[in-house]
């Protein structure tokens, strides 16, 4: 890795110097400002001819800009372009450059999971690593597309969704069996072979022989029929309905695509949105929206390489992608996926038949997204103008921190603080503070913000002392009145903020929703009109605080009333607590038993339950 920047020297003179210290091997090129700020990202077959396009003119306005930045300039060769291209997309995940096309919404996708490690295996949604043992089936878009399948799969194969250790402890079957949705393993209700088969079923359905599924099924019906056994044939009836109610609310099921990725770009005034739709088994399961961050002049095949090589760094690309546009470097980035995936991946831009069709789909969504997308936004800004007017601010903020506390009597307190600004609320933005003040009272809730916001504005001091990161609120929101408000102020006099403005939402003299005291300092409180849009704006704000800091604190709470004596053993990780606990029955059994009993605790080793025999025993 190289870098200069021994000179304030910016622009074209700037980068010719880097040309004649470059060769023609691939690599990446990073263009920095004058305080070291990362302003692009690229990569290059050849570093030297590349760099030097950035020598002459003739550039659109976006790229003229990023030169007249440019202070200093980065290089990493690689022994490949593929490798480059890996690279470059990595760095402008991790970068964030203020000239590249960003992908701001990067979560991973839900799966269907076939659980292995069961003698009845059980059905679930999974998020993440798929570290445990089983089939796995996706990816979903939602976990709402998830749950709306795995609702159906239970009513069609009957399969549990119960965790292992509730499984252990049934003695008689739960609800989801009285309503025909599980067949009851749990106490014997059906043999392991004919749940097996039934396990099998819903696998050969989710990879897409759902025809003989259901042939199989109707054949089974028909016996039952004739046989006389109404009750199981109209069981099986009820299971082929379920399996056509899932193909049915899955919209699209191509028959020539089994595997892909559809992607239609659309864009419009300076923005875009991608639309995927994931095809799998040849079945629809599910479509996403995103909206990456684009210049005023790129290029849909510029934005189009750039959602691929971000959108697939961290996830399994499938063997197809059928794109809307097409991309200058599809060989390579047709290489570099399938060096990733292990096996061939493809890249189409149809024009013509079922995959044309999928993708004018896809389009079609994209267009209608966005212009909903723009249509919210235009109401946002208009709203954040009225937000600035009605507490006299100098602009309309591009960034409001709400803050509110969530306790019962001072117990598992917690405070949370959410985020909104000109695209509604930032929920990758939102943060949770769990309250450590000993020496606090409980249900003290000056003392709770003030650690709140002593943790928030002593972090922010250190991560973002410049202000230039886009990290510091434009407007603080308080739950509370001139009291609390008065609180929060001493707390930024301390910290040496005092150029934030806040303002207290109370409700007022009746707490009545409507009826809002706005309170600032040094200034008489004041009230909106009632039918008053930044009004509404304000306590959409308040209540969108107020559920997070509560789902948070149920959360904490919820984890609170599974704790037992068991977690502080070390050595006692989740599956041997619950083996402790489904073999002894409770926390108190476990602390009274022999040692010899520990040991007969299938995954309880002879070492491990000396320890926890230990730990009991040696407390008095």
């Amino acid at each position: 890795m190289t870098t200069q920047s021994d000179s304030p020297q910016t622009g074209y003179a700037r980068i010719q110097r880097y040309v004649k210290t470059l060769d023609s091997s691939p690599g990446v090129y990073r263009m920095l400002d004058a305080d070291s700020r990362v302003l692009y990202v690229g990569k290059a077959r050849n570093l030297k001819a590349r760099v030097s396009n950035y020598t002459r003119p003739g550039h659109s306005g976006r790229i003229e800009k990023m030169i007249a930045a440019t202070a200093s300039m980065m290089f990493l060769t690689t022994r490949t372009e593929t490798e480059a291209l890996l690279l470059e997309q990595n760095l402008i995940k991790q970068l964030k450059p203020k000239y590249n096309v960003l992908l701001r919404d990067d979560k991973s996708f839900p799966n269907i999971l076939v659980a292995k490690d069961h003698a009845f295996p059980q059905i679930k949604k999974h998020r993440g690593a798929k570290k445990e043992k089983g089939a796995y089936f996706g990816p979903f878009a939602s976990a709402g597309a998830v749950n709306r399948t795995l609702n159906q799969l239970q009513k069609a194969f009957l399969l549990r969704n119960c965790s292992d250790s509730m499984f252990d402890s049934r003695t008689r079957p739960c609800l989801l069996y009285q309503i025909n949705r599980c067949s009851g393993p749990c106490v014997g209700l059906i043999s392991e072979e004919d749940y097996r088969e039934s396990v099998r079923d819903a696998e050969r359905f989710l990879s897409g022989r759902s025809t003989k599924v259901q042939e199989d099924l109707a054949e089974q019906m028909m016996v039952a029929s004739e046989a006389m056994e109404f009750e199981r044939a109209a069981g099986l009836r009820d299971r082929i309905r379920a399996l056509t109610q899932v193909q049915t609310s899955q919209g699209i099921n191509p028959r020539g695509v089994a595997e892909a990725d559809v992607i239609g770009l659309y864009m419009d005034s300076g923005q875009a949105c991608v639309q995927v739709f994931f095809i799998r088994a040849n079945q629809n399961w599910g479509n996403k929206d995103f909206y990456p961050r684009i210049g005023p002049d790129v290029s849909p095949a510029e934005v189009m390489e750039a959602f691929l090589g971000q959108f697939y760094d961290n996830k399994e690309p499938p063997r197809q992608l059928i794109l809307s546009d097409g991309i200058e470097n599809a060989d390579l980035m047709q290489d570099a996926l399938s060096e990733k995936a292990g096996r061939r991946v493809e890249i189409l831009v149809p024009q013509r038949g079922e995959k044309q069709e999928l993708v004018a789909g896809a389009l079609r969504n994209a267009r209608e997204s966005l212009a909903r997308r723009m249509s919210e936004s235009a109401t946002q800004a208009k709203l954040l103008r009225g937000v600035a007017e009605a507490f006299d601010l100098d602009s309309p903020p591009g960034r409001i921190e709400v803050y509110d506390n969530s306790h019962i009597q001072g117990t598992n307190a917690v405070g949370g603080m959410i985020v909104a600004g000109p695209e509604g609320f930032m929920k990758n933005a939102y943060r949770k503070f769990n309250i450590r003040g000993d020496d606090l009272t409980p249900g003290d809730d000056f003392g709770m913000m003030k650690e709140v916001l002593t943790r928030r504005f002593t972090r922010l001091q250190k991560e973002d002392p410049d202000r230039d990161k886009g990290l510091w609120p434009d407007l603080l929101l308080i739950d509370g009145g001139a009291g609390q408000v008065s609180a929060v102020h001493e707390i930024m006099v301390e910290h040496g903020i005092e150029d934030i403005p806040m303002v207290g939402v109370a409700k007022g003299i009746d707490r009545d929703h409507g009826k809002e005291e706005f309170h600032r300092i040094g200034q008489r409180p004041f009230a909106l009109k009632r039918n008053d849009p930044v009004l509404y704006f304000v306590q959409r704000l308040r209540d969108e605080a107020h559920r997070f800091a509560i789902g948070t604190h149920r959360a904490k709470r919820a984890k609170a009333v599974g704790a037992t004596p068991l977690d502080e053993i070390p050595g006692v990780g989740a599956a041997r607590k619950r083996a402790l606990l489904a073999h002894f029955g409770s926390a108190k059994a476990v602390s009274r038993a022999n040692l010899a009993d520990l040991k007969a605790v299938e995954g309880i080793s002879a070492g491990l339950a000396q320890k926890v025999y230990d730990f009991f025993h040696d407390k008095g």
